[in-house]
């Protein structure tokens, strides 16, 4: 098992536009597709950061869940286009991280 921690860079002023956005159809459609989403976070400072965390038992399930997510017709018509307007998307940065034997986060 192992998560995938990702940060994001939100554009100004668009924070509460990407939270709705997260909340109300990317994870949504993402749990629906199956996969687990551990966290998800702003920055209480900087309100151009966004953190969140998904885990997977396996690379295998990892990569039939990013075909069915990225692959489907409500990501590639409906969503992406809005993601790329709220988002610097080229400042993602993800980390597959896997849990010390102590971590409550399993």
């Amino acid at each position: 098992m192992f998560y995938e921690l990702r940060q994001y860079k939100i554009q100004p002023g668009k924070m509460d536009e990407w939270v709705t956005l997260m909340e109300e159809e990317i994870i949504p459609l993402q749990v629906a597709k199956g996969m687990v989403i551990a966290g998800s976070f702003r920055g209480e400072t900087d309100d151009t950061v966004y953190v969140w965390m998904r885990r997977f038992d396996s690379e295998a399930e990892r990569e039939k869940l990013y075909r069915d997510v990225y692959g489907s017709e409500k990501w590639r018509n409906e969503i992406q286009p809005r993601v790329s307007e709220l988002m610097d998307t080229s400042s993602v940065s993800v980390q597959r991280i896997v849990p010390t034997s102590r971590s409550v986060v399993r």
